[in-house]
């Protein structure tokens, strides 16, 4: 069956730097190694995925950062890839959905088989560079092999989201960067009190240690701790982003852990959407 070239790729200029090729430590505080199950798999057939990354090796060659619902992120060469009539030539894109194959034991395995399956919108203009944004947040903060099912269906969710026509992004990419810190356990529930457990009050001023979690604000606090109403907290936990003062106060929040679990190293994507929406 022959299958159709999807060309969404962004301009090369803007892109070309997006992730570091050699990038493959995770911020995860999760097990970062391989299950048993899965050093001692040497095959594995038709796991649906999508590329985040993918850079050139050798040759004829790429190597493949990919993102799978059972197997978390995972590193394949793509052999031969490049030749003008190899079959994987057309069909390792960006946000669509594959059905990898895969066989192997290195950390590194080696890619048998991929299919383009279809059904999703191809992403465009600042959509398509918000898509850049999320893979690089999976690159960061995933660990290898370390399957998270959840975050996986909060991905395919996005992409959608992403490609519906006069979609709002600002509220869709805040969804997905609370569900990436809370299912790579760097963040618990926003909306309760670490000490207490109990929810927050809409009126009050909160902070969130990113170390401890949520408490009251206090006029010691860090002044680069973000505070925030209890209602930007309650709506955040609900994936409610309609409140003009929810979109202000969790951009500031949400960004500021990301950047703390990031070590204070910046995201290369997010540079890219701040300049070409300050020209």
């Amino acid at each position: 069956m022959s299958l159709p070239v999807i060309s969404n790729q962004p301009p090369p200029h803007l892109v070309a730097d997006f992730f570091d090729p050699t990038l493959g430590t995770s911020l995860a505080p999760r097990a970062s190694s391989p299950s048993s199950s899965s050093r001692q798999s040497t095959r594995v057939q038709e796991q649906m995925g999508f590329v985040l990354h993918r850079y050139p090796y050798r040759e004829t060659s790429l190597i493949i950062e990919g993102f799978s619902r059972m197997y978390g992120r995972i590193a394949l060469i793509a052999k031969g890839a490049k030749r003008p009539h190899s079959a994987l030539r057309g069909v390792l894109q960006h946000f669509q959905p594959l059905s990898f194959s895969w066989s192997g034991k290195a950390e590194i395995r080696t890619l048998t088989r991929a299919e383009w399956v279809g059904g999703m919108r191809p992403l465009d203009g600042d959509a398509l560079l918000c898509g850049f944004y999320l893979n690089e947040l999976l690159i960061r903060f995933c660990a290898r092999e370390d399957a998270c099912p959840k975050l996986f269906d909060h991905y395919v969710l996005t992409l959608e989201r992403l490609g519906q026509m006069g979609a709002s992004a600002a509220p869709i990419l805040r969804s997905f960067e609370y569900a990436l810190l809370r299912e790579t356990g760097h963040v618990a529930q926003v909306h309760r009190l670490t000490r207490t457990q109990e929810t927050v009050t809409p009126e009050a001023q909160y902070v969130f240690d990113p170390e401890k979690g949520t408490r009251l604000a206090q006029p010691e606090d860090p002044i680069s701790w973000p505070k925030v109403d209890g209602q930007t907290l309650l709506d955040i936990e609900s994936d409610y982003y309609q409140r003009p003062a929810t979109r202000v106060q969790s951009k500031h929040l949400l960004r500021f852990l990301l950047h703390y679990h990031l070590g204070g190293e910046a995201l290369k994507t997010r540079q890219i959407l701040s300049d070409l929406h300050t020209l």
